[in-house]
């Protein structure tokens, strides 16, 4: 399984029983504190391996930063916060490789593994799916704010608890319960990857923009547009393929298109196994299990919002 359907991370079978998931992630720093940008880099890299229902067991460090301008306890700073991250998923680190770069950068490529047959990808979504996201939205928004130091102290400290937070127990919850299909939303927002899960498993859905949870200080942010340009980037795009409902406003259409790091898992569940879902994942500690819409029907990937 490679790009073919855009799916979160490549899977490579050794054999009947084992095969190989591969991933790499890398970005610049979402926050100021550098412990806590290298632990989200880890749980962001992390992610891709999550959502195809596998397990990381190794990762390996992608370093980039300004020799001699970059104070070396500060990268050392970033890389512990990484490593504790990774030690927390269970992850070994089995090295890496650094660079000279005038931008910081961070991140890992990691691998996992999973039994060919349980395998979760983007691609079986069917009509009448309901779809459950993990992690509310607002990241990006929240994250810019901090960059242009427009972002309240409580603002940073909730979108930094979502970024921390390992998509390992809603992974292992939708393993247990059984599910169509799943992704991850980082960097093409909530309706840009459910594009891709559409698209590849060529339904369209429906998201109800009121079931979808928002970070509250992600709504002052963008009427004060406080918006990243990837999301402005991603609003564009959706033109292509999402019915806007009359009654959804600008604030909410660019939310809804976010650039999240490190967001949640958004799952395409039977009905008849939603509620098994939630209490899999409430049992695991996993705070949120928002119903933020359905499959409808098979299609193309379009994509309706509604209120």
């Amino acid at each position: 399984m490679g790009a073919g359907t855009q799916d979160d991370a490549a899977v490579y079978r050794l054999s009947e029983d084992v095969a190989i998931v591969q991933t790499v992630d890398v970005f610049t720093p979402v926050v100021d504190d550098p412990y806590a940008y290298g632990a989200i880099a880890a749980a962001n890299s992390l992610s891709d391996v999550y959502a195809m229902g596998a397990r990381p067991v190794l990762a390996l460090n992608i370093l980039a930063y300004p020799q001699g301008r970059l104070p070396m306890d500060v990268v050392a700073q970033i890389v512990r916060g990484g490593a504790d991250k990774m030690q927390e998923a269970g992850t070994l680190i089995g090295g890496g490789h650094s660079l000279d770069d005038p931008q910081p950068k961070f991140g890992y490529a990691v691998t996992g593994t999973v039994r060919p047959d349980r395998v979760v990808t983007n691609a079986g979504a069917r009509p009448g799916d309901r779809l459950v996201l993990t992690k509310p939205l607002g990241i990006g928004v929240i994250t810019t704010g901090i960059k242009r130091e427009r972002s309240s102290e409580a603002a940073v400290e909730a979108a930094t608890r979502v970024m921390l937070e390992l998509n390992r127990a809603a992974s292992e919850a939708m393993v247990e319960v059984g599910v169509h299909a799943c992704t991850d939303v980082t960097g093409y927002g909530l309706l840009g990857h459910l594009h891709e899960m559409s698209a590849a498993s060529r339904v369209d859905a429906r998201v109800r923009c009121s079931a979808v949870p928002i970070l509250e200080a992600a709504w002052d942010l963008v009427r004060e547009r406080v918006v990243p340009g990837g999301t402005y980037r991603n609003r564009r795009a959706a033109e292509a393929y999402v019915w806007w409902h009359p009654e959804i406003s600008e604030e909410a259409q660019l939310l809804l298109c976010d650039a999240q790091t490190s967001g949640g898992l958004l799952i395409a569940v039977p009905p008849n196994r939603v509620a098994s879902l939630r209490e899999a994942l409430g049992r695991r500690g996993v705070r949120i299990a928002a119903e933020v819409g359905e499959v409808v029907d098979w299609g193309e990937g379009r994509v309706e919002v509604v209120p």
